[in-house]
């Protein structure tokens, strides 16, 4: 069953052979244990990042406290929301938001502009309600006007007509309203959409 070598010069020559296998495995083990621990390091931060990413996109949200039309002639001119951070939101930049008008007439996105409200065209303004900012939510408590003008993106709004407004932050959250005119606009004012 086994065989006993008895010639020295060949006992030493299978002993060297073993010795360079077994190194060569070690070397092989080692390439391997290196790639493996490149490889979880890279796919460990890369989870990470996308964590953080789709954690951003879920909690950097705005709400929408409320909203109202300013009326003119029987005909809501300005689309007005006024916003808020969203519990655990990171600061949200304003000026980095888009807004996707889809109206009864037109369907469009509109971008920051700090133009006057009555030269906006296809853009929204940014007024302070309350907090430092007239921009920028910083705290839960913070509240910021936005303006949309109607007649500048399509024309005014008439009784009944409905607005669906997309509000998309910076880090890519969208919150979605649904404004809708009364059915009267007789003797308004404003109106609560």
């Amino acid at each position: 069953m086994f065989e006993f070598i008895t010639d020295e010069d060949e006992r030493g020559q299978v002993g060297i052979g073993t010795l360079i296998v077994f190194i060569a495995m070690v070397l092989v083990a080692a390439i391997a244990a290196g790639v493996l621990i490149n490889t979880a390091g890279y796919l460990q931060s890369k989870g990470s990042a996308t964590g953080e990413e789709a954690s951003a996109q879920v909690s950097n949200r705005i709400n929408i406290v409320s909203a109202y039309g300013n009326v003119n002639s029987e005909k809501v001119d300005y689309v007005n929301l006024t916003v808020r951070q969203a519990a655990g939101a990171d600061n949200i930049n304003l000026t980095k938001s888009t807004i996707q008008w889809i109206g009864p007439d037109k369907a469009t996105t509109l971008t920051y502009s700090s133009n006057s409200p009555g030269s906006l065209g296809e853009n929204f303004t940014t007024e302070s309600i309350k907090g430092s900012s007239a921009d920028v939510l910083v705290n839960q408590s913070d509240r910021i006007k936005v303006i949309m003008y109607a007649s500048g993106v399509s024309s005014n709004l008439g009784a009944g007509d409905e607005v669906q407004l997309t509000v998309t932050t910076q880090y890519g959250s969208k919150t979605t309203y649904w404004a809708q005119v009364p059915e009267s606009l007789k003797d308004k004012n404003a109106v609560t959409l």
